[in-house]
């Protein structure tokens, strides 16, 4: 029971609190929160200047003063107010994501703002992170895609946030591989002095040192993508992501507009503008990817993607400045800009630098114009059609200046007649714009760009190659049944027995040309040619380095006697003299069928005692010692019926034929 009533208590006071939240919320009036009164005295109003604005998706313009975050409509009149713990830091600007919630520094501490709980009994702020040090934050950013936010502290680093915890952090240096990377002029007192801000297009963030140098960070993990070291412009330097490809470096002190390369960091063009306001003060790239800068010379610079530059509101800037930087319209191919015109301006120039000064503002000329074509859409003055618009408005309770006023003005479309888009159509149109940057090399180098390719050709063929044959060699079955051990020593073995008989054949050939008579050498070396022929078959085939095939007896060339009923020859051949040798033995046409039967049996190795020589028999043996190899014995009979020799030595090829003796009788 008391649960219930205690229950019934917070809800009860939960109510009263959204109640009354909702009714301060829906009845805001600036004049009664600026006042201070005493009991004598009347109410006097304090005006208190806004901090740097921020146009969210909705189209209102928010701006911190004090210890409060206001919203504005397009009118000027007041949309919420959120009370703050901490007064803000009104050199930061906020930053918004996709979800519509406002982040933004507050003395050391990052807040949350949910404009959602407005009139609801949750909190609309929250404290993501307290920085307790003495050391002061010097910006804020943030990804929607990534879903992070990024700080900035300086003598700290660089610090992301993922769901409200910190993802990673990184400081100037980081050592890799033994060398340093980052501040290698001063190490000890080099520290990052920029906001981060974050590239839509690349997926990474850029932020500057002390020494003069810019880095770029991806943002998923803390590494550098690259260092460009830019100490020859200066040490101080407002960054601008192109977010189509490019990013910007302005250094105010030289007006120089540096344009680099955001996938590598080299330096595409540098430009020199007229003499800028402060060190504060921020180009602005439009969907066309031009760069817009005010001098106060009174000319609006204006520079293309590839660095052309172009000069806008010239016919009246003889007499007017540009203090503050243009804001970009809801279309995103138009700027607005503002001149002041004072009653007296002196140029000094000393050396490379220019001096403005000027004495008593005049008038204040805002204009809306697309630099790009250098269209001017709408110009409107103050006093004049501004200045009515800013006393209809809750902005008169507040200390407004020019970069208010042309926030307020692009929030309420004051003489736009373009199409209005989204920012991400906008992002989605300047990252098209983003051309591949393809790999390029001098020309110096391109012989050894194709030299390298061509060994790396070479390379890759020869390791085919050699894959192929392990693949075909292992699969040899002599080297599955004896090993490779085995095999390598059966191979050299034959090879030496071929080149024996290499020789043997050789001094054969020789002898037989000399003493061509005599058959019986005739017939040793037809023999030793085929045992040689036999050690090639074994040496092309299953000891081979190949693959396994059987050699057909029409590949290599027979020396085994040719018969066709009347003649028999044996042929050679002396590969290292190119002699071809070819012996005939031709039966006439008087001898007897039986004498051709016993010639036929002489060479087939039968004892006949008709055909036998002097010498009956001369037996070669071929013993192998290893096992499995069975010898082999030939008998060679000679005979001693060739009487005639013929040999025709033209043509550098040798033909020795040998005619047969006949004993048949003329009757």
């Amino acid at each position: 029971m008391s649960l219930s009533i205690t229950t019934k208590i917070q809800w009860t006071c939960y109510l009263f609190l959204a109640l009354v939240v909702v009714s301060h919320s829906n009845s805001i009036e600036p004049s009664k929160l600026f006042a201070t009164s005493n009991s004598n005295e009347a109410p006097v109003f304090v005006k208190h200047p806004l901090g740097v604005p921020l146009i969210i998706q909705d189209g209102r313009l928010v701006a911190c003063s004090r210890r409060n975050l206001f919203a504005f409509e397009g009118n000027g009149s007041v949309a919420w107010m959120v009370p703050l713990s901490f007064s803000c830091r009104q050199d930061i600007a906020p930053v918004t994501d996709d979800r519509g919630k406002i982040y933004l520094i507050a003395e050391n501490t990052l807040l949350e703002i949910n404009p959602s709980r407005i009139g609801s009994f949750m909190p609309p702020s929250k404290a993501l992170y307290s920085h307790n040090s003495s050391e002061e934050i010097l910006g804020l950013s943030i990804s929607p895609e990534y879903m992070s936010i990024f700080i900035t502290i300086r003598n700290r680093g660089l610090f992301s946030f993922f769901l409200r915890e910190i993802q990673w952090s990184i400081g100037p240096t980081l050592q890799r591989l033994g060398y340093t990377q980052g501040c290698m002029n001063d190490p000890l007192n080099c520290y990052y002095n920029s906001a981060p801000v974050v590239d839509l297009c690349e997926g990474t963030l850029y932020v500057s040192n002390t020494d003069g140098q810019l880095y770029s960070v991806y943002i998923r993990n803390p590494q550098f993508r690259w260092i460009q070291d830019l100490g020859m412009f200066g040490t101080m330097m407002v960054i601008t992501p192109g977010n189509n490809g490019l990013v910007y470096a302005t250094f105010s002190k030289q007006a120089i507009v540096v344009c680099l390369d955001a996938s590598t960091g080299n330096i595409t063009w540098q430009q020199t503008v007229g003499p800028l306001s402060s060190e504060t003060i921020f180009p602005l790239v439009d969907s066309n990817g031009w760069i817009s800068v005010g001098s106060l010379d009174g000319v609006l610079y204006s520079i293309s993607p590839t660095g052309d530059l172009k000069k806008l509101l010239e016919e009246t800037a003889s007499e007017s400045v540009i203090q503050a930087s243009p804001t970009l319209d809801c279309s995103g191919f138009a700027v607005y800009t503002s001149q002041t015109r004072l009653d007296s301006k002196i140029i000094h120039n000393i050396g490379s630098t220019s001096f403005v000064s000027g004495m008593k503002p005049v008038q204040v000329r805002f204009t809306l114009l697309a630099p790009a074509t250098g269209t001017v859409y709408w110009t409107g003055d103050y006093p004049g059609e501004v200045s009515d618009l800013l006393l209809k408005s809750d902005l008169q309770y507040f200390d407004v200046d020019e970069r208010i006023l042309l926030a307020i003005l692009s929030s309420g479309r004051i003489g736009n007649t373009l199409q209005c888009y989204t920012t991400g159509q906008r992002t989605a149109w300047t990252c098209s714009l983003a051309e591949p940057q393809l790999p390029t090399t001098k020309s110096g180098d391109e012989d050894t760009n194709l030299v390298f390719l061509l060994i790396q050709t070479i390379l890759l063929v020869v390791l085919s190659v050699i894959v192929r044959f392990c693949c075909i060699f292992w699969r040899k079955e002599k080297l599955k049944n004896n090993g490779l051990r085995g095999f390598l020593k059966k191979r050299r073995s034959l090879h030496n027995k071929k080149k024996e008989l290499n020789k043997l054949i050789s001094e054969l050939e020789q002898k037989a040309i000399e003493e061509a008579t005599k058959n019986e050498t005739l017939e040793d070396l037809g023999q030793i040619v085929k045992r040689k022929e036999g050690i090639e078959k074994k040496l092309n085939s299953c000891y081979s380095l190949g693959r396994d095939y059987t050699v057909s007896s029409g590949a290599v060339p027979s020396i085994l006697p040719l018969y066709n009923g009347k003649m028999k020859s044996h042929s050679f051949q002396n590969s290292r003299q190119k002699e071809s040798i070819t012996i005939f033995d031709t039966l006439s046409d008087s001898s007897s069928v039986e004498e051709r039967k016993d010639s036929e049996s002489g060479y087939s190795g039968s004892s006949s005692s008709g055909w036998e020589t002097e010498n009956p028999e001369v037996e070669i043996q071929e013993g192998g010692g290893d096992q499995g190899e069975i010898a082999e014995t030939s008998r060679v009979y000679s005979n001693p019926i060739y009487n005639e020799i013929e040999m025709d030595l033209a043509g550098g090829e040798r033909r020795l034929g040998l005619k047969k003796r006949t004993n048949s009788s003329t009757y």
